[in-house]
């Protein structure tokens, strides 16, 4: 393997299609495009200040690296890529991938990161600011994941999550056959319209949660004084350990409240089947 070190570049497409090559503390300054078309390459120690640096990418390894503000969309259209232990300031990362690996990296402007990809592990990992994160993204494995950022995994399907914290607005929407264990969501309208999603010690807060959802179960969840209306329009088999604010026209299912319940709201609106069966403790009124 060819190896380059102490090195920078700049410009349009420095080190386009190269292969089987190792950078060692090598500085991309800004243009486009810098290893575009590249195969079997590793970058360790290096900073990365330009757009698109890993375009139409198979197989690379990039660990100890920074990725600065202007170096937004540099890693698109590739396959089998793995970062370790990187700072990211630039957004728009991974658009149309395929086998990405994620350890231990902080992405600081992480909005629109991860579209469209497929066969995605993230561990360990911190995204701030990461409005759209995941969307149209299938087959994740993320674990001690962080996000602060609205609306991730939109659309997106096979996904799990384990021991997680998702401060996300409209997380999950349209998502289908999703698994979220002992995980933290904190966010209004949290997945509206997901399908064949399972919640196992998951806490939630937020208003209107798990909304116009199909096949959705809850195993020994918790939710917060401000999850009010949940359930609406919902088909749900649940466990919920603890106090319930209010829960709104479920469709079907079977819903069992280890706690009390504010309000149970049974209106003319409630859709067929319109058999749910809930269970509660007490049923506390005004």
């Amino acid at each position: 393997m060819k190896i380059i070190k102490d090195k920078e570049y700049g410009g349009e497409r420095p080190l386009y299609k190269e292969h089987d090559l190792r950078l060692e503390r090598v500085t991309i300054h800004v243009g486009e495009s810098s290893l575009k078309e590249t195969h079997n390459i590793e970058a360790q120690d290096c900073q990365f200040e330009g757009k698109y640096v890993f375009w139409e990418c198979r197989g690379f390894r990039v660990t100890h690296c920074k990725f600065v503000e202007s170096s937004r969309s540099s890693l698109w259209y590739s396959s089998d890529v793995e970062m370790r232990d990187c700072l990211v300031e630039a957004p728009k990362l991974f658009r149309r991938m395929q086998g990405i690996s994620v350890y231990n990296c902080r992405f600081l402007k992480a909005q629109e990161t991860l579209w469209d990809c497929d066969n995605v592990v993230i561990a360990g990992c911190f995204f701030q600011d990461a409005d759209y994160f995941g969307m149209h993204t299938n087959n994740v494995r993320a674990s001690n994941y962080h996000q602060e950022g609205n609306y991730a995994f939109q659309y997106s399907q096979g996904v799990e999550i384990r021991d997680s914290l998702l401060n996300s607005k409209d997380a999950l929407w349209e998502s289908e056959n999703v698994t979220i264990y002992d995980s933290v969501i904190n966010g209004e309208y949290f997945a509206w319209y997901a399908k064949n999603l399972r919640l196992v010690r998951c806490h939630i807060t937020g208003e209107q949660p798990l909304c116009y959802c199909e096949n959705l179960v809850m195993e020994d969840c918790t939710m917060g004084d401000d999850a009010n209306l949940a359930f609406e329009y919902s088909s749900i088999h649940a466990t919920i350990n603890g106090d319930v604010v209010s829960v709104k026209n479920p469709t079907s299912g079977r819903i069992e409240v280890r706690g009390h319940i504010g309000e149970v709201i049974i209106d003319l609106n409630q859709k067929q089947p319109a058999n749910c069966i809930i269970l509660y403790t007490k049923h506390e009124t005004n």
